[in-house]
């Protein structure tokens, strides 16, 4: 069946929309929402009919279920405002109201011959966030007790997934039915309505284990990341533990940067909420004043879109520390309190979501500087995922503020173990530099610190604990030349604005860390 409205057509048999003779780029769910209001263009469709029709009875908050409804009015060229085609009746529901064509021809351009690829109107339902499956792991080793190994690997690192709030994790029930079978990633990520799947295998040689694993794109079969991981049968849970921990930790972020260069390749007018928050994470990773306009904007739209998208909420907030980190405020009160403001009600709407507490705690230590609130929602994020190294890396810069600089490498160390491929791995780096600053290990800090300037030169932090510790070991020319170039980021930077942006830190750090920058030449 083909239904055609204005210029429009959408062929349910091929779950395609194509405008004239352009195929427009949609979600599979969003192509089940618009053929179901299609097809029921004669009444008014409710809340429920949608979510037992189209999301086959899952639990569907009202954010999401806007954001869909959204979506397919981009899709058709409406909106909230026009209604044109998508009417939104008041306490009611929603109903299609353009006028429809349907036969059985092919849409214009198309040939009745062609040898387009086919997807069932069945494409199985996809959550509005990133969509894995852990795949059982292939014993290689031909001893039958490594199955237990490898069956527990899966596990162990299916539980771990589960803590990712960032993930839609398909259950060990659905993923366990392909053990034993040859697959096609294309397929099983069809059949279970994921995006990405990790498989993998394990050998043993001796007392020795090798677990390997790769993390797939299941819509175009394109390999994201692999390793390899070694260790002894001494101790397989131990292992077990270790190995899990590793392949977790690269997964989000390497799942975040996949996500990010699909929207991409999506066009502008198809953008949703999602979109809009992988876009703004885009910019937000370019780090630059610039940039850091553009990703509030793009989470300007978002939230329009969803005025309840605490994500949205939580990544702005960090935009605006960010800025006020680096000096960039435009209009530090206003801005200061827009960011608080934001991260409170992002916390308020999802006080289990890891990303969105840490993102809060940083905006908690860098915009209210509330060191008691910034270490509650730093910790808790921790312990909802504890291999994230971002949480990681949150709980060691606080601590490095509150001047326990053990505890705060103890921290930065691991996530530094963890996230070899994150991002923000300068933020964690810059970390460590801080925390050595801290115990005047200043040589070792000037390795960590060089590692930040080298994956973000934009770093103004980084720039000032250089500086401080090259005055301290000395070294007057390059920590003169170190201040020089943070004034090019920020070049009205005095000892004194720093002292505002700084009020959590404890006084002894502030003391030691003033003294080294005047000592450089940062004025006062």
């Amino acid at each position: 069946m083909i239904y055609q409205f204005e210029d429009y057509s959408l062929d349910v048999d091929r779950q395609e929309l194509r405008r004239g003779t352009e195929l427009v780029d949609v979600e599979p769910q969003v192509l089940d929402l618009l053929q179901y209001l299609i097809r029921y263009r004669e009444r008014v469709v409710s809340k429920d009919d949608l979510i037992e029709h189209v999301w086959h009875g899952r639990i569907v908050s009202e954010s999401t279920l806007t954001s869909r409804i959204t979506a397919v009015r981009h899709a058709i060229g409406d909106s909230g405002d026009h209604q044109r085609l998508i009417r939104t009746i008041a306490r009611k529901g929603i109903r299609f109201v353009g006028e429809v064509r349907g036969d059985q021809s092919s849409p214009p351009g198309v040939s009745a011959n062609s040898t387009l690829p086919s997807s069932s109107a069945a494409t199985p339902w996809l959550p509005d966030k990133p969509s894995i499956a852990v795949l059982p792991f292939a014993n290689m080793s031909g001893d039958a007790e490594q199955e237990y190994f490898a069956d527990g690997m899966a596990e162990e690192i299916l539980t771990a997934l589960s803590h990712c709030n960032s993930l839609f994790v398909t259950a060990r029930n659905s993923s366990f039915t392909y053990k034993g079978k040859a697959i096609d990633v294309r397929q099983v990520g069809r059949e279970l309505g994921v995006r990405y799947l990790l498989e993998g295998s394990v050998r043993r040689s001796g007392d020795r284990l090798r677990f390997t694993a790769q993390l797939i794109d299941a819509t175009s079969g394109a390999q994201i990341w692999a390793d390899r991981f070694d260790g002894g049968t001494n101790d397989v849970f131990e292992l077990q533990d270790r190995i899990a921990e590793s392949v977790v930790a690269v997964i989000e972020p390497n799942v975040q940067l996949a996500e990010i260069e699909r929207m991409k390749r999506k066009p502008v007018a198809n953008l949703d909420a999602y979109d809009l928050l992988l876009r703004a994470q885009q910019f937000e990773y370019e780090f630059t004043q610039e940039s850091f306009d553009a990703a509030l904007r793009c989470l300007e739209q978002a939230l329009k879109i969803d005025p309840n998208y605490a994500q949205a909420m939580a990544l702005a907030a960090y935009c605006y520390a960010e800025r006020s980190q680096q000096g960039w405020l435009k209009d530090r009160v206003l801005e200061t309190a827009e960011g608080i403001r934001l991260a409170a009600r992002a916390v308020e709407l999802a006080k289990n979501d890891a990303n969105v507490l840490w993102m809060a705690a940083y905006a908690a230590r860098q915009l209210s500087m509330d060191a008691q609130l910034a270490k509650e929602l730093a910790y808790r994020s921790l312990q909802l995922n504890p291999n994230s190294a971002i949480a990681l890396a949150m709980t060691g810069w606080i601590e490095v503020a509150l001047a326990d600089p053990v505890k705060a490498l103890e921290h930065l160390r691991r996530a530094d173990q963890l996230s070899p491929c994150d991002p923000r791995t300068w933020f964690i780096n810059t970390g460590m530099g801080m925390a050595y600053f801290q115990t005047s290990r200043y040589d070792e800090s000037i390795v960590w610190l060089k590692k930040a300037l080298a994956q973000n030169p934009h770093s103004a932090v980084a720039l000032r604990v250089l500086a401080a510790c090259l005055a301290n070991l000395g070294q007057k020319d390059r920590a003169s030349e170190a201040i020089r170039e943070l004034l090019k980021i920020e070049p009205h930077l005095t000892i004194s604005d720093l002292r505002a942006r700084m009020l959590m830190a404890h006084g002894k750090l502030w003391t030691k860390f003033s003294e080294a920058l005047r000592l450089a030449g940062l004025p006062e």
